[in-house]
């Protein structure tokens, strides 16, 4: 069963990730979302959580206070708005690096899309409600 994980969990959990030069994951950048590279191992990335909550696919709107964009390198992480809401958490199995990863069902595509966990963007959800 996957855990729900709250901002303040998924923070932790990046915290821990190792800065170690890892031969899955220096293969890619994904500091914004990013369609999930071929070269994507996904049985190196186990999923150890998600941030669904009850009512979240209803939820489309976006959280960018700054004026960034969903694919900004500096888009706030809050997980109370799309597509966080939607999102998967993975991890690397060597370094422990946190990834979050969703599925972006377009009119004629489905797009798998991958984004690395900074910690320092998340927002907590007293923060994202202000």
């Amino acid at each position: 069963m996957e855990l729900n994980l709250s901002a303040t969990e998924l923070y932790q959990l990046s915290c821990e990730s190792s800065e170690i030069k890892c031969e899955f994951c220096d293969t890619f950048q994904c500091e914004s979302w990013e369609t999930l590279p071929s070269s994507f191992v996904l049985s190196e990335y186990p999923v150890v959580g998600n941030c669904r909550f009850e009512g979240s696919s209803d939820i489309w709107e976006e959280y960018h206070p700054d004026k960034t964009t969903m694919w900004s390198n500096h888009a706030p992480i809050a997980l109370r708005y799309y597509p966080y809401n939607r999102s998967d958490v993975v991890q690397c199995s060597h370094c422990k690096r946190v990834y979050l990863r969703y599925t972006e069902f377009g009119g004629y595509y489905v797009d798998q899309r991958i984004r690395l966990v900074n910690p320092s963007l998340i927002v907590l959800e007293e923060d994202a409600s202000s």
